[in-house]
């Protein structure tokens, strides 16, 4: 063999040892993962069905079964139908979410469902939800300190919000504002009341949230549901994952948190309505704000069950919507209603009257729901704002509203999504004046007061934008 053929040799033979080596680091890799999947999937308080709920696709239908029809014969019928029952809503008696094994179209298995009349009250598919809010602005304002008056709190950028003071700053109007200055000599809210925002989460780590953020008590247990396993709960709920806290993604759920309850008088940013709260982030909306009324579904019941555990919460605050009903979704409203929580409900933002096109949940016509227009700086109903004399209820500011965002940011945005937290807001401060009041009288406090704007005549309910200080009894 010459020296040239040996050198050869010894090449192959060197390349041969590295594939070698790298083939098997790649075994190693694979293994090495598929034991940290297992750990995962296998870990304390977390089954199998957590896997499900961090990696699954959305079941397909919604079915609510008649009384008496126990959850063994709900399991036996899915089975026989090649489905699984998903999870039974412990709020709603019958109420199950029912995953196809066969990937079939929704409609198609929720008419098979539907057709079991001997056992089934009605069945639906389980529609997906997207936010709809306009094109919100990107630059954040920034942090520069100004000097405030006397009575208004020392966040350096409250002279911004204008729904809170309007002094016609930008154009605006004077005194279109939910007169927050007069309400504060009542209340600035209370640490005890709870409000949930039912959104894409909360950035619970902002720096003007963090004090008025709810984490679970240590006298209330973890939640744990019987399907889907025990959840991460103590910072809120994460319906789109089990194993993960509520953090916000997106920055729509953190943006309506803050116009709830950013810290007052804290010296940054902004103030919220209240100075003092505590916000529950429940999120079912992803990333890309997009979620499925079975997650929906899953967090308000999850509120429900906090109440029932001695969670004073006492107002959702839902800035979204769909014009597809779901009864499942109404019926788990309602059972909120049944525990005391107020549902208060972003009209919509197609501009169109919700009188002939329904949008939802704002459209259910629950004795606990309030459905909420959106207001320009002039008192002018805002252009993309859904109205309707029967079935929107009262408007509040939601055009380029200042507040809190993502990474310790502040943002403006507009949409009927940015003024439902303001009549949230409102209704904690009557909570926190009267803490025994009931959902029924404080629906009918809200919708009593309101400043009458001619604009909003044959448009809105009551004729109104929401008033603050008329809704604590304070003279304007």
């Amino acid at each position: 063999m010459n020296r040239n053929n040996i050198w050869i040799h010894v090449g192959i033979a060197v390349v041969l040892v590295t594939m070698a080596a790298v083939l098997g680091q790649i075994g190693r890799w694979r293994t090495s993962l598929q034991l940290s999947s297992d750990r995962l999937q296998t870990g304390p308080g977390l089954g199998a069905s957590n896997d499900r709920i961090s990696k699954r696709g959305h079941p397909e239908v919604l079915v609510r079964f008649k009384p008496g029809v126990s959850l063994e014969r709900i399991r036996s019928i899915a089975s026989a139908n090649h489905d699984q029952m998903v999870d039974e809503i412990e709020a709603v008696n019958g109420l199950s979410v029912i995953d196809d094994l066969d990937n079939a179209d929704a409609q198609t298995v929720a008419n098979q469902y539907a057709a079991m009349t001997d056992t089934v009250v009605y069945a639906e598919p389980n529609v997906q939800i997207k936010l709809d809010d306009p094109i919100q602005k990107v630059n954040a304002r920034d942090l520069v300190y100004r000097d405030t008056g006397t009575f208004e709190p020392n966040d350096p950028q409250f002279a911004d919000q204008w729904a809170l003071n309007n002094l016609g700053q930008d154009g605006g109007k004077q005194r279109a504002d939910i007169d927050a200055l007069q309400a504060w000599t009542k209340t600035k809210g209370s640490s005890d009341v709870v409000v949930a925002v039912l959104d894409t989460g909360v950035d619970f780590t902002h720096v003007d949230l963090r004090e008025n953020m709810w984490f679970r008590p240590e006298n209330v247990p973890a939640y744990a549901d019987d399907e889907l396993g025990t959840f991460n709960d103590i910072n809120g709920f994460n319906g789109t994952d089990t194993v993960a806290d509520p953090m916000d993604d997106n920055g729509h759920g953190t943006h309506c948190a803050g116009i709830i309850g950013a810290e007052g008088d804290n010296g940054e940013g902004i103030a919220g309505i209240n100075w003092h709260v505590k916000i529950m982030p429940l999120k079912f909306l992803g990333r890309g704000g997009m979620g499925s009324v079975d997650d929906a579904i899953e967090a308000i019941n999850y509120a429900i069950d906090r109440k029932k555990h001695g969670v004073n919460l006492r107002i959702i605050s839902a800035s979204w919507g769909s014009t597809t009903k779901s009864q499942a979704l109404e019926d788990t409203i309602r059972a909120a209603g049944d525990a005391g929580i107020l549902f208060v409900a972003a009209a919509g933002n197609d501009g169109s009257n919700n009188d002939s096109r329904p949008h939802y949940p704002s459209n259910y016509d629950l004795p606990n729901v309030i459905s909420v227009a959106a207001l320009d700086r002039n008192d002018q109903l805002a252009g993309f704002s859904n109205f309707g004399i029967k079935t929107v209820h009262v408007a509040a500011p939601g055009k380029d509203i200042l507040s809190t965002w993502l990474n310790n940011g502040y943002r403006e945005a507009s949409g009927t999504s940015m003024a439902t937290p303001y009549v949230s807001g409102v209704a904690a401060l009557i909570v926190a004046n009267e803490p025994k009041i009931t959902v029924e009288k404080l629906r009918e406090r809200l919708l009593k007061s309101v400043d009458k704007i001619e604009s909003l005549n044959g448009k809105v309910a009551s004729g109104g934008r929401i008033c603050a200080a008329k809704a604590l009894g304070v003279s304007e």
